[in-house]
């Protein structure tokens, strides 16, 4: 086996050693469109492969992968498989952008501004049954429970943060448990499931799910601190877009429970206002440094991190060596990551 060290799962050889994957990764999805092409309308495909193929990082159907392998050697047909992650993301981002009235996805116009309102949610609607139907398939009852848990789960996330985004006063323990559901449990059911596709023991599957758990919490939390921190050049999003729309994320969470009473209020003033949200996004970015709000959140983010790849400690035979610092350098990433 060549040598691979934890300095190289980061960067361009990090790429390198999972290009791979990625590439057939979209191989598997082309095919699974073009197999289907007979049987769906022509325009529903066309929409598909507008959202389906447009620059995303393939992390989700990735982790899926790694797992397998690292709980199973190599899977047959396990890229047929992570498909169906990248199929659910694809949706909700769809859906996402409807919600959010988007003009921009990815550095190009959403979707939803091509196709349409309608077209963009019905195309949501079709990969997430799609995506349902390929775990059932390929995985099993067990798995597609653990799928249909995640989704649920994903629902529940949304409309909490919907509530959450009414509450100034929102705890850290309501801001987890909002992103657990909306973002950490996919994450750790793409984990789970590949580890069950690999005939992982329950200690493995155990492991696994921690650390998808740990890595959807730390991802959601840098997506935040992009949401003010992020150039929209890189990241094809508004910077402030959280802001403009209310929404309660960790920064402004500790700035909020440390500010002093004039910048509490200015704070207060500024989120009861929708007019003042979208145009006092330096103001609370001001505030929020003040008080190590962005700092600490990316201290959060590396302790989550940090808890994410401990479990795979029990992964130490040689021959699983490669995956694992594979998974830990992906890890890395999402702290260090610009979009």
């Amino acid at each position: 086996m060549s040598q691979f060290t934890v300095s190289q799962a980061s960067g361009l050889d990090l790429k390198e050693q999972i290009k791979p994957d990625i590439q057939r990764v979209e191989e598997a999805m082309r095919q699974d469109l073009d197999t289907a092409s007979d049987r769906l309308d022509d325009l529903l495909l066309e929409v598909l492969r507008y959202g389906l193929f447009n620059g995303g990082k393939r992390f989700r159907p990735l982790l899926t992968i790694l797992a397998a392998r690292l709980c199973g050697g190599d899977v047959p047909d396990i890229h047929r498989l992570a498909i169906a992650f990248e199929y659910l993301h694809v949706a909700t981002l769809f859906h996402d952008d409807v919600i959010d009235n988007a003009d921009t996805r990815r550095g190009r116009p959403a979707l939803n501004r091509v196709y349409g309102t309608v077209a963009a949610i019905l195309a949501g609607d079709f990969l997430h049954a799609r995506s349902m139907a390929i775990v059932g398939e390929r995985a099993g009852l067990e798995a597609l429970k653990i799928f249909c848990q995640a989704t649920g789960g994903m629902v529940d996330g949304e409309f909490l943060q919907l509530r959450n985004a009414a509450n100034y006063d929102l705890s850290e323990e309501g801001y987890f448990a909002a992103i657990t559901g909306k973002t950490a449990l996919l994450i750790a059911a793409t984990t789970e499931i590949g580890s069950l596709a690999g005939g992982a023991t329950q200690e493995q599957r155990h492991a696994m799910r921690g650390y998808g758990s740990n890595l959807g919490c730390a991802f959601q939390i840098i997506d935040d601190l992009l949401d003010y921190l992020g150039d929209q050049q890189i990241t094809g999003k508004p910077v402030g877009n959280d802001l403009a729309e209310g929404k309660m994320t960790l920064p402004l969470i500790l700035a909020m429970n440390r500010a002093g009473k004039e910048d509490r209020q200015r704070l207060l003033q500024i989120l009861k206002d929708e007019g003042l949200r979208k145009k006092s996004a330096g103001t609370v970015t001001e505030i929020i440094s003040k008080y190590n709000g962005f700092s600490d959140t990316k201290k959060r983010a590396e302790q989550m991190i940090c808890q994410a790849i401990a479990p795979l400690a029990i992964f130490s035979r040689e021959t699983q060596r490669k995956d694992r610092l594979i998974l830990e350098g992906l890890a890395q990433y999402v702290l260090t990551r610009n979009k």
